[in-house]
């Protein structure tokens, strides 16, 4: 089902005669984030599979406006359907990246981050694709270990659509396999998140009026739809990044909840609404808990604190709780802000960049 893009917000240009040091990108298949490591940072939704052409724009749109002396960027969006592989993926992005380095006077040098760690020219990251891939997750566990409470601790990062748990020893992460084929079978990525996950991909029955009855294999309603119905997320009336372009309403996620069921929306009340998505919850919930006890077994060793990052803190707090696990805890939210949280990955290598964070 087609949704409306809404319109790219612009980014916050800097006072006259300056620049950012650093312009970090984070480049996902759903969301573009970019950071400066000094608390500036934009989100915008962008749905790389159908507007791959434009990547280079709005990332030069970004640059113009804070007109950064170096650019460093880390990407999941090589994996988008619109590549023919990731090797492809890998290096449109860099090759857009480079685009949006030469459109400003004078040029700025951009660096690619590496799954090592380390950052590498563009040349070397096309050199080198595999490792250029899916390497934003390493960045923030660097940031999560510099804040961990504990030698030994799980990083929890969950967003809109992914969920990563990454082991963190001794300041450093201690991940259990390094790409994301690798990553899945650990069970250190999960495909599910709080907002882009189709419902019908979580639970196959809900119970509505004393009957469990089939989900449609459709694209009616997300898992966003069921944390705003829980008010894990805060509704938004302006936003239509929605499964149907509606609003990011109450109302509008019980209609599209309704369309699940196959139920006419006045037949399916708030009640019936918030009952469908607490059982929807408890599956998305009970399918991280159980990546969380696979990752710790795995390890050999257990976390003795947590690092929460991203906006599905709802859905990590959710899972910890259905393991009785009591640990201290470092919420990136609080400590940062929400919106940094948001754009972690991106901050985190502003701030690698700079050498701020090991």
């Amino acid at each position: 089902m087609m949704t409306n893009t809404p319109p790219s917000p612009q980014p916050a240009p800097l006072p006259p005669g300056s620049t950012a040091t650093v312009l970090a990108f984070d480049i996902g298949g759903a969301n573009l984030k970019a950071a400066d490591g000094r608390g500036w940072v934009t989100s915008e939704p962008f749905e790389l599979w159908r507007r791959w052409q434009e990547l280079p724009e709005a990332l030069g749109r970004i640059v113009a406006a804070r007109r950064p002396q170096q650019i460093v960027a880390t990407m999941t969006g090589e994996i988008a359907d619109c590549y023919s592989s990731r090797r492809a993926g890998v290096a449109h992005i860099v090759g857009a990246l480079e685009a949006a380095a030469r459109a400003v006077e004078p040029a700025v040098p951009l660096a690619i981050y590496l799954v090592d760690g380390s950052l590498v020219s563009a040349p070397e990251a096309l050199r080198r694709p595999l490792e250029s891939a899916a390497s934003n997750w390493h960045a923030v566990a660097r940031l999560a270990a510099h804040h961990a409470k504990t030698p030994r601790a799980f990083l929890i990062d969950i967003g809109s659509t992914t969920t990563d748990i990454i082991p963190l020893l001794d300041g450093a992460p201690q991940p259990l396999a390094r790409d994301d084929v690798g990553r899945m079978a650990t069970r250190e990525l999960v495909y599910t998140g709080v907002e882009r996950t189709p419902v019908a991909a979580i639970v196959r029955r809900v119970r509505w009026h004393h009957e469990k009855r089939p989900v449609a294999s459709e694209l009616y309603a997300q898992s966003r739809d069921i944390w705003l119905l829980l008010g894990g997320l805060p509704e938004d009336a302006l936003s239509t990044d929605t499964a149907d372009g509606g609003r990011f309403t109450n109302d509008a996620a019980r209609v599209r909840l309704a369309r699940m069921l196959l139920i006419d929306p006045p037949d399916f009340s708030h009640l019936d609404a918030e009952s469908a998505a607490r059982q929807v919850a408890r599956l998305q919930t009970r399918q991280v808990a159980r990546a969380l006890r696979a990752v710790r077994r795995a390890c050999g060793w257990r976390p003795t604190s947590l690092v929460l990052s991203g906006h599905g803190e709802c859905l990590a707090r959710a899972a910890l709780e259905r393991l009785s696990w009591k640990l201290p805890v470092v919420e990136l939210r609080q400590l940062l802000g929400p919106a940094i949280s948001r754009a972690a990955p991106a901050h985190s290598l502003a701030l690698i960049a700079q050498g701020l964070v090991p």
